[in-house]
């Protein structure tokens, strides 16, 4: 084992005494070298810079965790999370009634909900949605369908690349998966 991976490892075998003296595990790193061609580098460094990472091995772990993360939600029962952005008039007729609506039936999925008041009588709702990746997908889609939004975006995402899950569990009943519960009009009934 090299001098860096026994100082990064610990004495103890990946634990190392904290500031109160309980033990917590420790995260190996391994150093390894890349080749790159000089114009693919300086497009590397130009890319540290604009997103102001710490350093170009920083880089290159998002951009692995952000491939990961791209071939996981690939599969459609992949665990996901969303954060869905929705911008509109808080004076817009029976838009809240019909966000609420469309939020208690996506329940099982909605794990946060934040109302933020901007000027001008605009309002901007932040929701974290977590599931199977299509559960999230058509849940952040029904949401930003709700008639009055003006502006509805979401981003999506997996705790995987973190090594964590989003601790999301279907209840089934005789064997069949629970359903979000009424459709909103435009978003169609699941084959079956």
């Amino acid at each position: 084992m090299t001098t860096d991976a026994r100082r990064a490892s610990g004495p103890e075998g990946g634990t190392r005494p904290s500031r109160r003296g309980r033990r917590r595990k420790e995260h190996h790193v391994v150093r390894l070298g890349v080749s790159l061609e000089p114009d693919l580098l300086a497009l590397l460094d130009g890319w540290v810079k604009e997103r102001n990472s710490p350093s170009r091995s920083g880089a290159i772990r998002a951009l692995i965790r952000k491939e990961l993360a791209e071939q996981e939600l690939g599969d459609p029962e992949s665990d996901s999370v969303a954060s869905v952005l929705l911008i509109y008039r808080h004076d817009a007729p029976n838009l809240l009634r019909r966000l609420t609506a469309v939020e208690h039936r996506w329940g099982a999925h909605v794990r946060s909900s934040s109302h933020v008041h901007l000027e001008g009588g605009s309002c901007m709702q932040l929701i974290g949605l977590v599931g199977k990746r299509d559960e999230v997908v058509n849940a952040a889609e029904d949401l930003r369908g709700v008639k009055g939004i003006a502006f509805g975006r979401y981003s999506l995402g997996t705790p995987a690349v973190a090594g964590g899950t989003t601790g999301h569990r279907h209840p089934h009943r005789d064997g069949a998966a629970a359903d979000p519960g009424p459709r909103s009009p435009g978003r169609p009934e699941p084959p079956g």
